[in-house]
């Protein structure tokens, strides 16, 4: 269960697949808020079906009422539906609430897979509803059957919960091809940026913008949506050198990723969630031999500084992430395909997802095992 439409939602979909590989029979259900998708999507590992409910994404407070309204219908729909499944992987705290009352009513299995703690995620709540939030997210991570967490630092952000069972899973991306992706031949002065996620000004976005009016040789790719949109396009659209392709097919992303010469994810440390982040863009540059630029503080910086996977630089100095861009812009072919090399290997070594793969269906089968229906072979 997961409250966003799945399109795209590129962990959701990998772990879907790998447990569907591994013969678990998985049924998504997403939330699509605009009424404008279809309502079932049959693909080859797994059916999505969408509950029709229209909000806004990022507006705080005033969605609380549609939040609820979310609430009733997964539980409506656990209820309905509750001969035809035997464990609810609940994505985020926003659907974890109806997976627990399945666990005690009807005797279901809850795997808690926490993307961003929840009370951390929340920018436009007042303090007191977001301490309440947290107060209840640590005491649900202990009455479920097993946690999934993104990266071992997210350990300091539930401290005080007391899971039974955690499994970290990175979120890297499933093997691709990295031949068909081949570092570009360019050299010189310009530069080609890429981002591809959630469109908030908290992501380092508007100080990527400045930088990119400076350089009118170089580009910027940019892709997806998010509660600052409006704000952020006002001024790409304003710029020859951006591109804006809005919410794209992972395969794209990927694509556009690929043919970058530099990614970033510059999150804003003051954010209480980015400073465990473990953003997908940093797994993907690494499989893809890019380096990436991320902000100091945000846990991302310790992974990229110990294995030199790109630059860390403090989040909203222009000077600094204009600095690093020089630097990649003046890289030889030699160098770009050196560092390639590099940070592919760091990949294959530590964070590939045949490895998270395995940890996901290893903490299946710890969970199958307390139902009375036996995990798959």
């Amino acid at each position: 269960m997961r409250s966003n439409p799945i399109m795209p939602d590129p962990r959701v979909e990998k772990e879907a697949r790998a447990l569907s590989r591994a013969g678990y029979k998985v049924h998504v259900l997403g939330w699509d808020r605009s009424g404008t998708l279809p309502v079932i999507e049959q693909r080859s590992y797994a059916t999505i079906e969408r509950i029709r409910l229209r909000a806004m994404f990022g507006s705080g407070i005033r969605n609380l009422p549609h939040l609820l309204r979310w609430q009733a219908r997964l539980t409506c729909w656990l209820w309905l539906h509750r001969q035809e499944y035997d464990i609810i992987h609940a994505c985020d705290f926003d659907t974890v609430l109806p997976a627990l009352v399945a666990k005690w009513f009807l005797g279901k299995r809850v795997v808690y897979d926490i993307f961003d703690f929840y009370a951390d995620m929340l920018r436009r709540t007042p303090n007191i509803l977001r301490q309440v939030i947290r107060r209840v997210d640590c005491w649900v991570i202990g009455r479920v059957d097993g946690v999934i967490l993104a990266d071992e630092n997210r350990k300091e952000q539930i401290k005080g919960a007391c899971p039974k069972v955690v499994e970290y899973i990175y979120n890297s991306p499933e093997p691709i091809n990295t031949s068909e992706y081949e570092v570009t031949s360019r050299s010189g002065p310009g530069l080609h940026v890429v981002y591809v996620g959630l469109l908030q000004v908290e992501r380092g976005l508007m100080q990527v913008l400045k930088v990119m009016q400076r350089y009118p040789e170089w580009s910027l790719d940019l892709a997806g949506f998010g509660g600052d949109e409006q704000r952020i396009l006002e001024i790409a659209r304003s710029l020859n050198n951006v591109r804006f392709h809005g919410r794209i097919p992972y395969e794209t992303a990927l694509n556009l990723s690929a043919r970058a010469d530099i990614l970033f994810a510059t999150y804003d440390p003051a954010v209480p969630n980015h400073r465990w982040s473990s953003p997908n863009k940093l797994f993907e540059a690494m499989m893809l031999g890019k380096p990436i630029i991320v902000a100091r503080g945000t846990g991302t910086d310790r992974l990229v500084e110990q294995y030199g996977l790109g630059f860390v630089v403090d989040y909203g100095d222009s000077e600094q992430l204009e600095a690093v861009m020089r630097r990649v812009a003046a890289w030889s072919l030699e160098e770009k395909h050196r560092f390639a090399e590099h940070s592919r290997a760091i990949y294959r070594e530590f964070f590939a997802w045949e490895k998270m793969e395995a940890r996901l269906i290893r903490l299946y089968g710890r969970v199958a095992a307390l139902t009375s229906v036996p995990a798959p072979d």
